[in-house]
């Protein structure tokens, strides 16, 4: 048997994190199950994201700034980045709504740790939707970085609840929102006047959803709960749904259906989202080069195909072709953004893009 990757046990780490938040989410019995979810949580995003940079050969330790050869130690192990640090590497705009998402739940965690403790009911009410959010965007980073086969799908299930299926329930929790302490409540409205409508208004910032239940006949091959894809719904069903939505309640979100190839990227269009990208000319024989220079895949013709870096590429085999993952993509812009990492990444000098002439 092989050996895992490097980063597999990191990455298995993530996981228990994440599946150990939502259990702590969905139990009723725990006193602060919110600030444990908040907790779990960070751990987990940090461990998936230093599961990137080890595959991706990221250094991610600090550096004594006065002896440049000396690392920053901590009992004698060496520091990496935290959480806040690692989230700017993999979202360099501050304006990305998951990097928002996240900053929230940092910001949130070092005001909720041996405080409130009696708010955290008020606060899982009231922050229920930039919950699901860091969830929902931690399961897409999880599976576009490193494939379908680790989702959380078939780790978490939906739990049973009352919720507001009842009027007098739904006033009931509308009356407890007023609960949150001032303090917090004043935080959260001033992290979001912070932010632009584009980002507030993004799922990946807040996740809402309306529950509406079916009163149409069973269908033998439906599960019991099912999702509706905005572009598969009528102009009607759009215009009702759009009014929930301004009414606070919310939409319905994607989700990904098993398809062959799904997050790879064939090479040409590969070459032209990297060309986009980068300031220099970069064309397929530089997407060629950086393959062979770093061994992702073995060249045309060789008696075993499938021999591949399946962080970064998968041979096909009914079609006879090889598929590149969105991280060898990512992982390519990154470098070849720079002088000195195109040439690591092509061997080859770049050449600046020419100017547009003004029309």
């Amino acid at each position: 048997m092989a050996r895992p990757p490097r980063w597999q046990t990191t990455l298995d780490a993530s996981l228990e994190e994440a599946c150990l938040a939502v259990r702590l989410y969905n139990d009723p019995a725990e006193s602060r199950s919110f600030e444990g979810f908040v907790i779990h949580m960070h751990l987990a995003w940090l461990y998936l994201l230093h599961a990137q940079f080890i595959r991706d050969d990221v250094d991610f330790r600090y550096w004594d700034p006065q002896f440049k050869k000396r690392l920053l130690k901590i009992d004698g192990e060496a520091k990496r980045w935290e959480l806040e640090r690692s989230m700017k590497e993999r979202w360099p705009s501050d304006a990305d709504p998951v990097r928002a998402n996240l900053s929230l739940f940092i910001k949130l965690r070092n005001r909720l740790e041996h405080r409130h403790a009696h708010a955290d009911e008020a606060l899982m009410l009231n922050l229920a939707g930039h919950a699901h959010a860091l969830l929902v965007n931690f399961e897409t980073e999880l599976t576009e970085q490193f494939g379908d086969n680790q989702s959380l799908a078939m780790r978490l299930r939906i739990p049973i609840f009352v919720g507001t299926f009842t009027s007098e329930g739904e006033q009931a929790l509308r009356r407890f929102r007023s609960t949150l302490p001032n303090d917090i409540r004043t935080f959260v409205t001033s992290y979001e006047a912070g932010l632009d409508e584009s980002v507030t208004n993004d799922s990946r910032y807040e996740f809402r959803i309306r529950a509406i239940v079916e009163l149409a006949p069973k269908d033998p091959d439906a599960i019991a709960l099912q999702f509706t894809k905005y572009d598969d719904m009528t102009d009607d069903e759009r215009a009702f749904a759009e009014e929930l939505g301004r009414r606070g309640q919310v939409i319905v979100r994607d989700r990904k259906q098993n398809v062959s190839g799904f997050g790879r990227v064939m090479p040409t269009k590969a070459v032209k989202e990297i060309q986009a990208a980068i300031p220099y000319v970069y064309n397929m024989a530089h997407f060629t080069d950086s393959w062979k220079k770093a061994k992702i895949r073995p060249p045309n013709g060789d008696d075993n195909p499938s021999r591949t870096n399946t962080d970064f590429c998968e041979y096909d085999e009914p079609t006879k072709t090889y598929r590149y993952t969105k991280a060898w993509v990512q992982r390519l812009i990154k470098k070849c953004s720079t002088p000195e990492g195109f040439l690591e990444m092509t061997g080859r000098e770049p050449r600046t893009k020419p100017a547009k002439a003004k029309s």
